[in-house]
């Protein structure tokens, strides 16, 4: 890899960052982590120190205009996304951007906007970890028409994540921080994107169980499902719940005129069987179609060599369409045709 020197300031260091992000980056030959800048200053020392960033920077705004960082790394919440990856591509720098992409469809097509007019700079979102392992091989079977003619899909994907009800408002639970984002509504919307392309029409339910967290009134839903098509006349039935005690694993299950495919996303494990067969059978995975996380190698090659990483802000565009025709069905309670205008 080549090792030229690639200067990186920190916005936003929370969970995600100081367990995967920053160990990963500062292991990259070459990679200085400049400086970082989070929501409460005290937390920004803490990080700085336990990962020898050299300078806290107070404000956002002075990280972006700064002569020794060549990249924004963005790890807030969504709320802040947009300003943040617009203000640094005016300033010259790359962008990395944590999922989800924006709060809305409207602030994503901002970013990209921006992007376009920076066609010299590296714009990139982060991966998600779910469906990556075995990605690939689920994408060879459906390739190679394991399941002969698609019919139709079933996602679940319940967890017990806000299922006490005596716990505060999470930040993702909080309207103002995370816009129309839901659950993992975006991160399965962009799976189910790379696997059977867009949707053309969806119909969405949602419901928040308990509506008031320590006096703070939540409105982002606890419970979401979905009723759509995607291309080729392929249905999908897809539920979201923070709230499913004794969750079963997160599958997608789909349905072919000559048998079925199972991807486990609990396990990463894909399972089918095809007609004739008495049984299910658990695909090896080879070592050439395991996908390891190699997010912010990514990004750091492309920063020194070019190139388009993804998922780029084209992909997030897409998502988050998937997300807002999502939003939209529930508020409305009427099917919604994609693409949106």
């Amino acid at each position: 890899m080549n090792t030229e020197r690639t200067r990186i300031g920190i916005v936003g260091a929370g969970d995600i960052a100081r367990k995967v992000n920053l160990p990963h980056l500062r292991a990259i030959p070459g990679v200085q982590l400049v400086a970082v800048c989070n929501a409460r200053p005290e937390s920004a020392r803490q990080v700085a120190g336990e990962f020898g960033i050299p300078h806290v920077v107070d404000h956002w705004t002075s990280m972006v205009d700064r002569d020794d960082v060549d990249a924004i790394w963005i790890g807030t919440p969504p709320v802040m996304h947009a300003p943040i990856a617009i203000a640094a591509l005016q300033q010259g720098k790359h962008v990395f951007c944590q999922a989800r992409m924006a709060m809305d469809l409207a602030e994503a097509r901002s970013m990209l906007a921006a992007a376009r007019q920076h066609p010299e700079l590296v714009t990139m979102l982060s991966a998600p970890p779910m469906g990556m392992k075995a990605g690939k091989l689920m994408r060879q079977l459906l390739n190679d028409g394991y399941v002969g003619e698609p019919y139709h899909f079933r996602l679940v994907a319940d967890s017990d994540m806000f299922a006490d009800p005596d716990a505060p408002a999470h930040w993702r639970q909080r309207r103002e921080l995370v816009g129309m984002n839901v659950l993992t509504v975006g991160i399965y919307g962009e799976i189910l994107q790379r696997w059977f392309g867009s949707p053309v029409r969806l119909h969405a339910r949602s419901k928040v169980y308990v509506p008031d967290r320590d006096g703070y009134a939540v409105q982002v839903p606890d419970v979401v499902q979905v009723t759509g098509e995607w291309g080729d006349g392929v249905l999908g039935v897809l539920e979201w719940s923070g709230v499913s005690l004794f969750a079963p694993d997160s599958t997608l299950t789909l349905y072919g005129r000559d048998g079925t495919l199972e991807y486990n996303f609990t396990r990463d494990q894909v399972r089918g069987a095809r007609r004739g067969d008495d049984e299910f059978r658990t695909f090896e995975l080879p070592a050439d179609l395991e996908t390891p996380w190699t997010v912010e190698h990514d990004f750091v090659t492309a920063v020194r060599a070019g190139g388009r990483p993804e998922p780029s802000f084209e992909t997030g565009v897409a998502y988050m369409e998937f997300t807002e025709a999502v939003h939209r069905s529930a508020l409305t309670g009427i099917e919604i045709l994609l693409p949106l205008p």
